[in-house]
């Protein structure tokens, strides 16, 4: 029953926010992402992303900006000469006051 402990305490994180470049491979150029997001996940996201673009122009398809949205998060990305920046935000919850 260790969900009951009282000595169990949730690891939280905060999701992603920030901006980062990646060249035409995938690796990062620039970010302003926190250090405290991993490496290896903003490399995987910007992997993901260009090799998206490649594949669409490789199909003739004319993709210059790919968005994808969770519930609580958004990942909008655009295609630079063969690269890509990548926005990283999540997606603020609004108090509504009532009267």
């Amino acid at each position: 029953m260790g969900i009951l402990n009282k000595n169990h305490k949730a690891d939280v994180k905060r999701l992603p926010t920030g901006t980062f470049t990646v060249d035409a491979q995938g690796q990062v150029i620039s970010s302003t992402v926190p250090q405290s997001v991993s490496a290896a996940l903003v490399n995987d996201i910007g992997r993901i992303l260009v090799a998206s673009f490649r594949e669409a122009r490789e199909a003739g398809m004319g993709v210059s900006e790919l968005a994808v949205q969770y519930d609580a998060f958004r990942i909008v990305a655009r295609e630079m000469r063969g690269g890509a920046i990548i926005f990283l935000s999540p997606k603020v919850l609004q108090l509504v006051s009532r009267s």
